[in-house]
């Protein structure tokens, strides 16, 4: 599954600064969710509470509160500083409903009220029982130069 246009949410640029996140190997905990009808606000939108109202129910191989991120890394070359995973598939994901997921959204489970990190559009063929994978891009989930 290809992910289209993303953004950062403004809280994660805050946090990162003070130090609340652990992106490297075996810190916090992230997660990605997928949502099915949700409108984006960066500024207004802090915490998974804020999205997890427009969020899958469990069921047909998806569960609730989402995927813990696999292989995540932070790494620095040259000037630019870089954090990746692996890419993140739910197995025998079914149909859900109303429809396809339109967003994946990726929080941090560890700190309190469990902040928003970055939210990615995502299209393509609608779940069907196989397993569906999000794709991170080439050059990493998020870059910082």
């Amino acid at each position: 599954m290809a992910q289209g246009d993303g953004a950062i949410y403004y809280t994660f640029k805050e946090l990162v600064m003070e130090g609340t996140y652990d992106l490297s190997s075996g810190g916090d905990e992230i997660k990605t969710i997928l949502v099915g009808a949700y409108t984006p606000d960066l500024s207004g939108h802090t915490v998974y509470g804020n999205v997890s109202g427009s969020e899958y129910n469990t069921g047909a191989g998806y569960t609730s509160g989402g995927e813990v991120l696999a292989g995540q890394d932070v790494t620095l070359t040259d000037s630019t500083g870089t954090f990746d995973a692996t890419d993140e598939t739910w197995t025998n994901l079914g149909p859900l409903t109303p429809t396809h997921p339109s967003y994946a959204i990726m929080y941090d489970n560890t700190p309190a009220g469990d902040p928003l990190i970055a939210y990615w559009e995502v299209s393509g063929t609608a779940p069907n029982g196989a397993n569906w994978t999000l794709q991170w891009g080439p050059s990493g989930i998020i870059l910082l130069s």
